[in-house]
């Protein structure tokens, strides 16, 4: 696509709907296949439309696959919407192996290489950071109370805006009798506080300090998937060392984690200091420990230096968030090239986001490398919609409100584009949620769809840099791992520069084509995982950190 002013698109030749790439006035007329298709409304850009008339249950085809069907007769030059078009994707079974794929072209990457922390594992790192987590939500005080103070004194507190000047203004006017039109109409300008330059260990890229609600009142499976999600923070590459502060009683016990961290690294010799407080008595004797602890634990974490590792040592975790009706033929194609090139170069990709596959499980089943490995992914998809749907809400129910506005009216259509990002390459693991996904290859996590339960769990996995599509913007980060957010469109990266980093939106622009734009995305991560630059994500201070809960509250 690279032909500019182009107003619609046909991603693939078996589909019988196509993507508007501007608005279009109702009364156009559009010439394809020979035809002149007069639209019989406006339909905006990002939005799909008939290309000929189409009876009732008549299915629908997007990207190759079905993604709906209709629910009433429709002519030609009929706009798609929640109204006509309903759910529907094909069904899936065992089928053959079919690992043949065409690698793309690295020769521009072969002997490139990124500067990163490298651990005794072999593991190497794009970031140096120490954690302090709690085991249980009865300790996020005293992890609050510990980064309160450690984190401005050591110089970590991430630049932030201070928004104090402007509430002073406000307060000045209102005393002086303004009235809410002169309020409203005050020009706020935020003052940027200047912390975090002054790093007391300029090798440690931070302290994170993570909260949650879980680790006891919930199932044991919840307790324990915790545990093995914090074990994956724990042993991550991008991880020196670790402050653990536990209850005592709690579910999520310190044993379960020290097993969880020993199935993940048999060998482990970071830094790590547990601490439960009904062992160690006054919250002074606890703190005091953790303190002094940590401090020790980043003097020796701040020894580390970075040093040139090759592309086969990046892991890429592969997200979507605020998706819209570009999605899928602009970002999410450039990550499934970039995917391909990875894996052509020895990396690993991660793919996750389960409830959006529905209705490319076939396609991703028969990548499988095995019959066994095929099966298990099939039997992950069919498990977690079914307590969906005994939930009262199936993958069918996971569109949301933003996704619909803009062109993603079923989830079988938002599934076809959002697995785009996993490129073509054959599958070379399937994990289930919390385990690790950093096989060399496309490895397919089960996860949420939700965006920040899913980045959680993609770095808990092996993720050392998230490239995250949006189409209507989201600051989602991560506490220990990059998260690069890259733009389906030029309108929102325009409008929103603060939060994304790269725009894929000159692919439907007709500036740059999908294979351009991936090499642009690459060079780009081996900066940041170099340290030399930082995704918008991390200038934010964006920590988002959400454990996905299973089960139910006992």
């Amino acid at each position: 696509m690279n032909k500019k002013n182009l107003a619609y698109l046909q991603i693939h030749p078996k589909d019988n709907v196509l993507v508007a790439l501007r608005d279009l006035p109702e009364s156009s007329e559009i010439e394809f296949a020979g035809k002149t298709i007069v639209l019989k409304q406006t339909v905006k850009a990002k939005h799909k439309f008939t290309i000929a008339p189409m009876s009732k249950d008549s299915e629908v085809f997007m990207y190759g696959v079905l993604v709906g069907k209709l629910n009433h007769d429709l002519d030609a030059g009929v706009l798609i919407n929640t109204e006509n078009l309903r759910h529907a994707a094909e069904d899936f079974k065992l089928g053959e192996r079919k690992l043949a794929w065409t690698k793309p072209d690295v020769q521009a990457f072969e002997g490139r290489t990124f500067n990163g922390f490298h651990r005794s594992n072999g593991q190497v790192g794009t970031a140096n950071y120490w954690l302090v987590i709690p085991l249980v939500f009865c300790e996020n005080r005293n992890v609050l109370t510990l980064k309160a103070a450690l984190e401005e004194k050591l110089g970590y507190q991430v630049q932030a805006k201070d928004y104090s000047n402007e509430v002073d203004a406000l307060i000045s006017k209102y005393n002086s009798g303004a009235s809410v039109d002169e309020l409203m109409g005050l020009d706020l300008q935020a003052n940027r506080s200047d912390l975090g330059k002054n790093r007391l260990f300029p090798q440690v890229d931070g302290v994170k300090f993570l909260n949650h609600d879980m680790g006891c009142g919930g199932t044991r499976m919840d307790s324990d998937a915790l545990c093995g999600l914090l074990a994956g923070y724990i042993t991550h590459p991008n991880v020196a060392g670790a402050t653990v502060l536990g209850l005592g009683c709690q579910h999520a016990q310190a044993s379960i984690l020290r097993s969880e961290i020993a199935k993940r690294d048999p060998q482990f010799d970071k830094p790590l200091y547990i601490f439960e407080q009904q062992l160690e008595g006054t919250e002074q004797d606890l703190m005091q420990k953790a303190l002094k602890s940590t401090f020790v634990g980043l003097a020796k974490a701040n020894e580390m230096k970075r040093a040139p590792a090759g592309l086969d040592k990046l892991v890429i975790g592969l997200e979507c968030g605020g998706s819209d009706g570009f999605s899928g033929i602009s970002a999410n194609p450039t990550l499934g090239y970039l995917s391909d090139m990875l894996v052509s170069l020895g990396g690993s990709v991660i793919l996750s986001e389960f409830p959006e596959l529905c209705g490319v499980e076939q396609e991703l089943s028969d990548r499988c490398e095995t019959a066994e490995m095929a099966t298990y992914f099939m039997q992950l998809m069919q498990t977690y919609n079914a307590k969906a749907e005994a939930d009262g809400s199936g993958f069918y129910m996971n569109p949301s409100p933003g996704n619909i506005r803009d062109g993603l009216i079923t989830d079988a259509i938002k599934s076809a584009g959002a697995a785009k990002k996993g490129g073509t390459s054959p599958v070379t693991a399937v994990v289930d949620y919390p385990g690790l996904a950093n096989e060399p290859g496309l490895n397919l996590l089960c996860t949420p769809g939700n965006d920040v339960e899913s980045t959680t769990a993609e770095v808990a996995a092996g993720a050392n840099v998230v490239l995250f599509t949006t189409g209507l913007g989201t600051p989602t980060g991560n506490p220990i791992a990059p998260v690069i957010k890259i733009s389906s469109n030029t309108k929102i990266y325009e409008k929103m520069p603060d939060i994304i980093d790269i725009n894929c939106g000159t692919i439907i622009d007709g500036e740059e084509q999908i294979e351009e734009a991936a090499h642009r995305v690459l060079d780009y991560v081996i900066e940041v995982a170099s340290g030399e630059r930082s995704a918008k994500a991390v200038l934010l201070g964006q920590d988002d950190f959400i454990p996905w809960r299973r089960g139910v509250s006992l």
